[in-house]
This record gives C-alpha cells, structure tokens and sequence, in this order.
C-alpha cells in the first residue's frame, strides 16, 4: 500500500507539471486574433520594393541574422503582423547552396497580446529573437518527425478549456527558449528561471492568439514535422516585421 500511495503522488505530480506547462502554452482561454485564412501562400510576405538577397531571409535586418547559425540549413520565419497583433505567417526557409529558398507558408497566429523583446510568465506575448529546433511530441502518435517525437497524454489540454483548445497539442515542436535541448517539450525545468517564462511551442491553431507560442494548421505542423531534420540544424526566426527588420 505505501508503494501505491508513493507512486499516486508521483502520477499526480507529473500530471500537475504538464498542466502548469500546457498553461504555460496554450491558455486555455485565449480569445484574441483574427482567424488565419492564407495556407499554402504561394508568395512570402511583402514588403519594399528592392531586390532581396537570396544568402538572408527576407525582411530580416542585421540584429537576428546575424544571429542565425551558420550551419543551419533551415529557418522557419514567423513574421507577426504587429507588436500588439496577434497574427502571423510562418514561411519554411531551406537553404540551396549559399541561397535561401522559400518552400511553404501558412497564416499563424502568436501570442495574444503580440511580441516582446524581454519576455516573462503570464505576458500572453512571443518572445522575439531566432531559437534552435530540437524536440517535438503531442498526443498523437509519431506521424514521421525527424526530431525526436514524444507521444503521450500528457500533452491533452485540458477540457476546462473551450473545445477548441483540445487539439492545440495534438502536434507541438519546441521551441528552444528557457528550456533544456534533448528533453521532452513536457520537461519543466527553466534554465533562466520560471519568472522568463517557458513552454514556448509551435502547435496547432485554434484561430486565435496564444500564451506566447505560436499555432498553425494541423497540414502546417504534420510538414513541419515530417521535414525539419536535425542534421539540417533547423532554427526559428520570430517576431513582429518592424522587430524582424531591426
């Protein structure tokens, strides 16, 4: 009987720390931004009308692409509408020599309020800046990913949450902001502290804002999945345009 009652505390415990992380993530009650409509965008977002060059990611400035690691071959940009908006376009970026070529867009949505450059807990903002890609998982099963994929229930939201909000983690990718690299999206532990805030994700969209990850169509995330490949050394680049282009 003592073995059982330890291992109940142990399965509530760590049931405890997922919904703290999910929380974290997802919001549950979010209900800022605009529903996205543009999946499969055949044009990367506009902007000026000069020539851009192919060895940079479009409409980003020298403070984060000189943040860009030199061996990464994939970048997925998220361009968020605004500082205070809520929606985004994520573009898939793949690297061809010494060019970046644009491969898939899909309309996306960030955190509610918008974008920070000094992020904290419970700011229902995304955190601007490029972060590596290391580990995926969700509640349903591996569908093919190349980064290590954790399947597990543990990633369910909670359905004291609205019904849309039940399938936001059925597919997550972390992002590598606060967190350790090599665990599981799930692993609580926050190397800056729990006050930077944490769980910090790309999953699937609802059709509004976030707690500061960023969400995108199932098709979007299945892609992502299916394509990012840790050999590649895949990196987000995110924030609003006017941050991006600093």
């Amino acid at each position: 009987m003592r073995m059982s009652g330890t291992m109940s505390m142990r399965t509530a415990a760590a049931t405890a720390a997922a919904l703290l992380l999910l929380t974290a993530c997802g919001g549950g009650g979010d209900s800022g931004g605009n529903k996205g409509g543009d999946e499969g965008k055949k044009q990367a977002p506009q902007g000026g009308a000069s020539t851009p060059d192919p060895t940079r990611i479009p409409k980003v400035g020298d403070t984060l692409q000189s943040r860009i690691p030199a061996n990464a071959r994939q970048v997925v940009a998220v361009y968020g509408k605004g500082v205070n908006s809520a929606d985004s376009t994520v573009v898939l970026y793949t690297k061809q020599g010494k060019s970046w070529e644009r491969t898939r867009s899909w309309a996306a949505h960030n955190g509610k309020r918008g974008w920070t450059t000094s992020h904290h807990e419970g700011d229902k903002r995304s955190p601007v800046g490029v972060y590596t890609l290391s580990d995926a998982g969700g509640v349903l099963p591996d569908p093919g990913a190349r980064l290590p994929y954790t399947a597990s229930n543990s990633f369910a939201a909670p359905h004291s949450w609205p019904k849309s909000h039940w399938t936001d983690f059925n597919y997550v990718i972390a992002i590598d902001y606060n967190r350790v690299k090599g665990a599981s999206p799930l692993d609580p532990t926050r190397p800056e502290g729990q006050s930077k805030g944490g769980s910090i994700w790309l999953h699937m969209d609802h059709g509004s804002g976030t707690s500061g990850c960023v969400s995108l169509s199932k098709s979007g995330m299945e892609y992502l999945l299916k394509n990012l490949d840790p050999k590649q050394h895949p990196v987000v680049v995110m924030g609003d345009r006017a941050h991006l282009a600093d």
